[in-house]
């Protein structure tokens, strides 16, 4: 359940993952609020990030947010059981203008939010560790991202549109992208690395590949498992050449092949996780799911 973009305390379940959408003030800087918990006495949980296309603010609850960058690889990190952990997605193209600095100087690192938000950051980290319940503790790191918003110019809107040709099912031509949004290659790719941080290339890959994803933790949450003929017929669907091409840009992304990859994912998501923010867009109004994935399985 959500109300203004409060992230609702999740039911019980080893470990679990929920993101809502934001706040409306945000809607334009942030793609989904979320917020992971590890409940005491069970396992630590491993989990890998896969490049989304965008940043992400993140606070472990009882320490200090931090800002992880655009990804064009793994980040595998353990959550310890009694671990909750919240955090905001940006949208693409909303790292430059939130971090006060090129997004292309946080591609691939991880930075403290008070680094580059000060005194704020800190106390959004102290009034998160106070915070009732995870609902509360997320709010506290949205309050911190709408002050910056407040003052920002917002996500250029070439970007925006940019970014909309790039998503799935629309197999642009990067070659006359540029040339149809009225800038030159040169230009469009500087803006692509100062706004979202990566070029037109590497975020056309990060967004197919996440539509891949989209489609395959569907078919996982319809009970259909990642065997070798659905691995093929997601790679066409998801516009790979071949399932060779898919296991490259896997490997590629996530450091594992495909089967090896939504393996974790069934295994992790099955228990609870729910992505339906992230990976609607993805695959349509109509396509609604219980059981999904994203960037964080």
């Amino acid at each position: 359940m959500i109300r203004s973009g409060r992230v609702a305390d999740p039911p019980p379940a080893v470990q679990f993952f929920r993101e809502r959408p934001p706040v409306t003030a945000l809607a334009g800087f942030v793609a989904s609020v979320w917020v992971q918990r590890v409940l005491p006495g069970a396992a630590a949980y491993v989990h890998r990030s896969v490049p989304s296309g965008s940043a992400e603010l993140v606070c472990r609850v009882g320490s200090a947010p931090y800002i992880v960058g655009p990804l064009t690889g793994p980040r595998v990190e353990t959550l310890e059981p009694g671990s909750t952990v919240v955090g905001l997605r940006l949208r693409p193209g909303a790292a430059g203008a939130l971090l006060g600095a090129p997004a292309s100087e946080f591609v691939d690192v991880t930075v403290d939010a008070a680094a580059v938000w000060g005194s704020a950051a800190v106390r959004a980290g102290e009034r998160a560790a106070e915070a009732a319940d995870p609902g509360d503790a997320a709010a506290a790191v949205q309050e911190l991202v709408r002050g910056r918003a407040a003052g920002a110019t917002g996500v250029d809107p070439l970007v925006v549109e940019a970014v909309r040709r790039l998503l799935p099912g629309r197999t642009p031509d990067l070659r006359s992208l540029w040339s149809s949004l009225g800038v030159s290659e040169r230009s469009f790719r500087r803006l692509c690395r100062s706004t979202i941080g990566v070029g037109p290339k590497t975020l056309h890959r990060t967004l197919r590949f996440q539509g891949f994803l989209a489609q395959a933790q569907y078919a996982l949450a319809q009970g259909r498992g990642p065997t070798e003929e659905g691995l093929a017929r997601l790679a066409a669907d998801a516009g790979y050449a071949d399932q060779a091409h898919l296991t490259r840009e896997c490997v590629r992304l996530t450091g594992v092949t495909p089967r090896v990859f939504l393996g974790e994912v069934e295994r992790s998501c099955g228990c609870g996780h729910d992505h339906e923010v992230s990976f609607a867009p993805l695959l349509g109004p109509a396509v609604l799911f219980k059981n999904g994935g994203s960037g964080r399985p």
